[in-house]
Formats: structure tokens, sequence, C-alpha cells
């Protein structure tokens, strides 16, 4: 057929006469009557050269008791220098984006605290402490009151 011969459809009756013509029936995985898949695109060649590996078994080196705890001590002090993020939450609000947009100077935004409440202090997100607000020169401080139980601590997270 070229390009430009023009195609009649098929009437509903031509469709569904269907000749089957020596199909494969194919297993229930897909693949072939064996139950192998079907794979188009392989090419089995049975001269395919198989690479050269070599495979050897992982070797670790052996433990070593430590001496009076040293060990354990220096693995210990490689943890205490990583940095956490400290937040000290004073209090929050929930507002709509027509009130964040009129936020300008002099714009007060009342939290759910009450003055003189305990502040959270939050440790990478995390409750950890309870604290009150201080001034240290012309700086904010948060002086530690109460420290959140392990049990408490494990539960915020869940």
């Amino acid at each position: 057929m070229s390009e430009n011969t023009p195609v009649e459809p098929l009437e509903n009756d031509e469709l569904n006469a269907h000749e089957p013509e020596a199909e494969e029936e194919l297993s229930p995985s897909g693949g072939t009557p064996g139950g192998e898949p079907e794979f188009p695109d392989v090419v089995e060649d049975d001269d395919a050269e198989i690479p050269d590996v070599t495979v050897n078994p992982a070797s670790f080196a052996a433990l070593k008791p430590s001496q009076n705890g040293r060990t354990e001590k220096a693995n210990l002090d490689m943890l205490l220098d990583i940095g956490l993020q400290v937040t000290v939450e004073l209090g929050r609000a929930k507002m709509s984006i027509r009130d964040v947009l009129g936020l300008g100077p002099g714009t007060v935004v009342e939290l759910n605290r009450v003055a003189g409440e305990p502040v959270d202090v939050l440790i990478n997100g995390k409750p950890i402490a309870k604290g009150e607000v201080v001034v240290i020169g012309d700086m904010f401080g948060v002086r530690v009151t109460d420290i959140i139980p392990p049990a408490q601590r494990v539960e915020s997270m869940i």
C-alpha cells in the first residue's frame, strides 16, 4: 500500500471476524507456553565470552578490647563537637494571609502564651526543657527551670 492510498474503515462485523492464525498460547506469567518470559531484544549467543572476574571474601580487622575504656571515651568525645540547633519558643500565633500581608512596623502580634509563662527550649525542633527569659547585658537568654523527662521526650517524637 502506498502513502496516498486511502484506507477504508472496517465495519463492526469485520472487526469481530478475527481468525486466529496459529497463535501460541501464553502462560500466566506472560511468557511462552514453556513458562519462559519473552525478551525480543535479547539475543542468545552460546559462543559469547564470559569476562574473567575474581571474587574475594570480605575481610575485616579483628576487634580488640579497649584498654581502660579509653577508646569509648575518645569515640564519645568526637560526638561532643556536633552542632545542634537550639530554639527558644516564646509562643505561637495563627494568622491569615491578609493579616500577614498587613504586618508593618509597630504591629503587635498576640501569642498563645501568658506573660511570665515558661518558654519552650527545643533542640533540633524537639522539646527538651522549659525556662524563663532573662536579660544579660543587652542580650536575651534563657534560664532553664525544668528538663522534660526522657519518657515524655520520646512521646513527643512519635
